[in-house]
């Protein structure tokens, strides 16, 4: 059977209830620690996209409720230093959802533990599918728009999922 027709019969078949980007939010405290970072104390960009990626795929499986894999990580901005001995907040929140795929955005905060201040070190996009016990992509729930930031960010990432797909496509 071709897969697309597959695909539809199954989102047809499948009554998802809606959910609220609220209701798969995640936040993920991580101590940064010497093994994170280079010899002056400066994390790595690779921990803490490893870290984005970890919080993205908690949000984008606890929307799915299922498999879920990262596709695209992009629009990752490191905005400010994270250094040894502070403590990392990574916020996720989904977007977006069009079929099987799911955008997550994710903001990274570094709090120096002595003095309290939060700094806003690093933001991006994620895209996730989710995947069946076949590991083929299945259907996700439609997004709840309760409130006008939803809405708002609801069509801010239906544009950066439309570019991306376009951009694929060249």
């Amino acid at each position: 059977m071709d897969e697309n027709i597959e695909y539809l019969e199954l989102k047809m078949s499948t009554n998802i209830p809606e959910k609220s980007p609220s209701e798969s939010h995640a936040e993920v405290i991580v101590r940064m620690f010497p093994s994170d970072a280079n010899p002056a104390g400066n994390v790595f960009g690779g921990e803490i996209l490893k870290n984005i990626d970890m919080v993205a795929g908690i949000v984008a499986q606890r929307h799915s409720q299922s498999n879920a894999v990262t596709v695209s990580l992009d629009s990752v901005n490191f905005l400010k230093p994270v250094f040894v001995g502070n403590v990392l907040f990574l916020n996720a929140r989904i977007n977006y959802v069009h079929n099987s795929s799911m955008e997550i955005e994710v903001k990274a905060e570094a709090e120096d533990i002595v003095t309290g201040i939060r700094t806003v070190t690093a933001t991006a996009f994620v895209t996730f599918v989710a995947l069946g016990q076949n590991g083929k992509p299945i259907p996700v729930p439609h997004l709840s728009l309760k409130t006008d930031e939803d809405r708002v960010k609801f069509e801010e990432g239906k544009f950066r999922m439309e570019t991306r797909l376009q951009n694929r496509q060249k």
